[in-house]
């Protein structure tokens, strides 16, 4: 048995041809599972203390806050430890200060009801209260080990938005400025060993804060604005969305996420500094061998003697360690590089590749540097890599650009990446994401441009887990271009050294949809020139987005989900549709009085001001299940119309797939991957990191190897995303009334070539007139020991499709029927264990009735008070079991998630009623 992906693989069920692609790439992957948490560490002569007192850094250190205004002290007096700090509030670092003031009780929860609506005037927006309202001093005190006795100390700053006023100990240490700039400070001359440091930051909003402003003249109506609202909010070098954006709260963050926004380290090192080390790895297509790295780092001499270094590269398991005698005059600095033409031991005969989900094994290096002085270690780094070619061009028939890792072709699955609108991080919501993510069988991740840079932790993750990165920086045809050049150039600098090292790291885009940017290019090419870029997220064989909301999907099949005409084709960097949430996040977003009967208003509020049709289409589409009684009814119709518009869009690019479709298309970044707030509008999971049953219908078609039915042609289709072919594999199709009473059978045998699509291989003449109004369609792939290789299971109506615009077709409308299911029962068994700190769940469902269990969720509580845990990772979900089905699903999730100790997993169905697992 294999667990990987969060899905179990039972070996016996798989074909003896099969098991080796299955087992390459997801035995390896589980090998980094077991790391998964891991992060390299920066410097490792002495462990820095990250003055954090975020619950991710365990016990924390205490930071206070208050209004630059209310304090009449100048900053070498704040940041003295004995500063009387009386009327000060506590402060959460990382995070920004309406984070905090929300903490406090200063302010409501943003993302409840109406709570953040500007014309509320609830919390304070910062262009009617000023700027000087969200200007805070930042406070805190710590102590340093006696390890940092005779050693340099540096305090390093990942991130403070937007201008930072930095003092220590009384003494001035400088300014940051601009969201993405990491720097570091020489506090040698101002730490204290032995008793007590202060540290104060008076933290700046940005300059231009902008404000709301109408879509055009005519329309007056204060809730309908413009992305980015009258644009100023692109003068800073920031993350653009605070100021508002149609697929999150419209009218934006009130504070515009003004603080220290990520962790402040404190380390040591000797006279002279590692800074900036970087991987270059050149491959050799299509040989893939040998591979050969470069090494470059930037080694400091920081005190007034000139110093004599020996510098030590080692690449751990490899066998590989080289030694470079250098000397630096006093304050001298130089880049010094490792070449394969200079070190043989650089050259790597037949290296272990990383390559991306689905594709093989993410295989990972690591580099450790040393520079020794005087006989001991002054400073050392390490670095993760990971060898790999990932290039791109446009040779297709239509122009689209075509990605391509280690010489072979990609067909691009992938996502955009939208942060928390409030940077209300942790790596445990990082991971718990990014995990999904894999679940779902995402191969690339869109940095979207009026977003953020994400962390070293999210990069080091989509290392492991096989995921693509698109790196944007931080410009949209919505805003404003940055006014002072000098900061963004410096903010694109430190950006790039910071992530470069990353294999994850595919492609370098400027900016989102603006023609007019800042050029960056000459930046890229000389900090890292292993990546491809093009100037704007729409050009270079890259299409305009489109649809983002929810449309009938019966749409996707004939290619009319946009009005912007032919959207399944070429390359599209947005594409998606919405979800509803669960029933027990909806009751967090909103009070009970708007959550049912629906209040519009609130609705539309989390729903980018109703953008994407959650109040209208997609309400249509539940009630084509029968006409809702209550907010739960509405929710388990709602999941069901989330779970087919998911599967429908995939399941169409995967049939257009390169060649093989009806049109070529080179890939597609779903339109959006994750929710910034609280939102009617979910994704495959919800903000709380619930999952809906969007991600266990759109991991069913991301598959490595799926069949799928066409609901216009009615074909069924084979999707093969893994780099081999199958041979004599068996294809059966069967159609199934409500009485369970099978209407046809029909099986094809088919050989399927290497990352390729065999469409319309069974051309299926629906008998209408023996029809039950809602029907069941079951695809299974066998391998010649008649081993299930995949399965995928529908419903379908007899409604018919008018077209587009209109309601109805048998995906969405007609299904009221489906009330009328009789009530069944399901057999289940549980199995539990705590191991590493988290509970794991095995179970197994059986369904020895003659009737459908359809939609089955199961859910894991506590046992105090039945509120769910989150998050929780199951390995599939909203199954629907025919008669003599089984089904084993597992479970996982931290114990320091649980109210007290004692949880329990909870089954329900659509037409199986509650009951709780023994």
């Amino acid at each position: 048995m294999i667990i990987s992906n969060n899905r179990t693989y039972s070996l016996q069920l798989v074909p003896s041809k099969l098991k080796f692609a299955i087992i390459l790439f997801l035995l390896l992957q589980a090998m980094f599972y077991g790391c998964i948490t891991r992060e390299p560490k920066e410097h490792d002569t002495s462990s820095p203390l990250v003055l954090s007192s975020h619950p991710d850094q365990g016990t924390g250190y205490q930071w206070q806050m208050k209004r630059v205004d209310d304090v009449p002290f100048p900053g070498q007096a704040i940041s003295q430890p004995e500063f009387k700090t009386i009327g000060w509030e506590p402060a959460i670092v990382p995070g920004t200060a309406l984070n905090s003031l929300v903490a406090d009780s200063e302010f409501p929860e943003p993302y409840f009801g109406q709570n953040n609506m500007r014309i509320r005037n609830i919390i304070p927006d910062i262009s009617d209260a000023g700027r000087n309202y969200y200007f805070y001093w930042y406070r805190t005190t710590f102590d340093v080990p006696s390890s940092f006795q005779g050693k340099r100390v540096w305090m390093q700053f990942d991130g403070i938005n937007y201008i930072a006023h930095i003092f220590m100990n009384g003494q001035p240490l400088g300014t940051m400025k601009g969201m993405f700039l990491q720097k570091k400070f020489d506090v040698t001359d101002f730490i204290r060993l032995k008793g007590k440091n202060c540290l104060a930051v008076a933290v700046e909003p940005v300059l231009y804060p902008g404000t709301m402003q109408a879509r055009s003249r005519r329309n007056t109506n204060p809730n309908e604005n413009r992305n980015g609202g009258d644009g100023q909010i692109g003068k800073n070098v920031t993350m653009l969305m605070t100021a508002g954006w149609d697929f999150s709260f419209h009218d934006g963050i009130r504070d515009r996420n003004t603080g220290i926004w990520r962790n402040i380290k404190v380390f040591t090192s000797g006279p002279v500094t590692l800074e900036n080390p970087f991987i270059k790895s050149g491959l050799p297509i299509p040989a893939l061998s040998p591979a050969r790295e470069s090494i470059s780092v930037e080694v400091i001499n920081h005190i007034r003697q000139k110093k004599k270094v020996e510098l030590v590269a080692e690449i751990e398991n490899t066998g590989i360690q080289i030694r470079k005698k250098i000397s630096l005059n006093p304050g001298e600095s130089k880049e010094i590089k490792f070449s394969p033409d200079e070190y043989r031991q650089l050259v790597i005969d037949n290296p272990r590749l990383w390559w991306p989900i689905h594709k093989g094994p993410q295989s990972l290096y690591t580099l450790h540097l040393e520079a020794i002085v005087d006989g001991s270690v002054s400073d050392e780094a390490t670095r993760r890599f990971g060898i790999r070619d990932i290039r791109s061009d446009r040779n297709s028939p239509d122009s689209s650009r075509v990605f391509y890792v280690n010489g072979k072709r990609l067909f691009i699955r992938g996502a955009n990446w939208i942060p928390e609108a409030m940077l209300r991080t942790s790596k445990e919501r990082t991971y718990a994401q990014l995990r999904y993510t894999q679940q779902a069988g995402i191969n690339m991740l869109r940095l979207w441009g009026g977003g953020i840079s994400e962390s070293d932790y999210f990069f080091d993750l989509c290392d492991q887990m096989g995921f693509l990165v698109w790196h944007e920086f931080w410009m949209t045809g919505d805003t404003d271009l940055p006014v002072d050049t000098t900061v963004y150039f410096n903010n694109v600098r430190s950006t790039i050294r910071r992530i470069r090292n990353h294999p994850s790291l595919a492609y370098y885009v400027a900016s989102n949809e603006r023609k007019k940017i800042l050029n960056i290019e000459p930046i890229l090419t000389k900090l890292d020139g292993t990546r491809g870029y093009q100037p704007e997220s729409e050009c270079c064989g890259i299409h305009d987005g489109s649809p983002y909301k929810y449309e009938n999907p019966m749409q996707y099949y004939d290619n009319t989900a946009s009005d912007r005409g032919s959207r399944i084709d070429g390359f599209c960097p947005e594409y998606g549709t919405a979800c509803l949430p669960v029933i027990e996040s909806l009751r967090e977003m909103m009070p009970k009085e708007d959550l049912w009967p629906i209040n519009k208003e609130t609705w539309d509020y989390h729903d980018g001001n109703g953008f994407h049709n959650m109040t209208t289409k997609y309400r249509t589409a539940v009630e084509q299940y029968g006409k809702p009684e209550n907010i739960e009814d509405y929710d388990e119709k709602g999941q069901l119309v989330g779970a087919v518009a998911f599967r429908s869009l995939w399941e169409n690019w995967n049939y257009n797939k390169f060649q093989y479709g009806d049109r070529f298309a080179s890939g597609v970044l779903f339109w959006y991957l994750n929710n910034p707030v609280k939102q009617v509008c979910a994704r495959m999971w919800d903000w709380s990191l619930e999952p809906t049953a969007a991600l266990y219908f759109t991991q069913n078609a991301l598959e490595p190897v799926h069949a799928q039915f066409d609901f216009i042609k009615n074909t069924v289709t084979v999707y093969n995303d893994l780099y081999r072919s199958f041979k004599n594999l068996t294809v059966k199709f069967r159609l199934i009334n409500m009485d369970m009473k099978t209407v046809l059978n029909k099986e094809t045998r088919i050989d399927l070539a290497e990352d390729a699509v065999a469409n319309d291989i069974m051309k299926i003449d629906i008998p209408t007139e023996k029809l039950t109004p809602v029907h069941f369609i079951k695809l299974e792939i066998y391998d010649p020991d008649g081993n299930k290789v995949a399965d995928t299971f529908y419903w379908r109506s007899t409604d018919k499709y008018k077209g587009p615009w209109t309601v109805g077709g048998p995906l969405h409308g007609g299904f009221e029927s489906l009330n009328k299911l009789d009530r069944t029962t399901v057999d289940c068994s549980l199995q539990s264990k705590d191991e590493n700190e988290r509970r794991y769940y095995t179970v197994d469902m059986s369904n020895k009735t003659g009737k459908l269990a359809f939609f089955l969720r199961l859910k894991v509580v506590n046992a105090s008070d039945s509120s769910l845990i989150r998050p929780v990772f199951y390995s599939d979900n909203y199954v629907s079991l025919l008669p003599g089905e089984k089904k084993t699903i597992t479970i996982d999730f931290a114990l320091n998630d649980l109210k007290g100790t004692n949880s329990k997993v909870v089954l329900k169905g659509f037409n199986v009623d509650e009951k709780t697992l023994n």
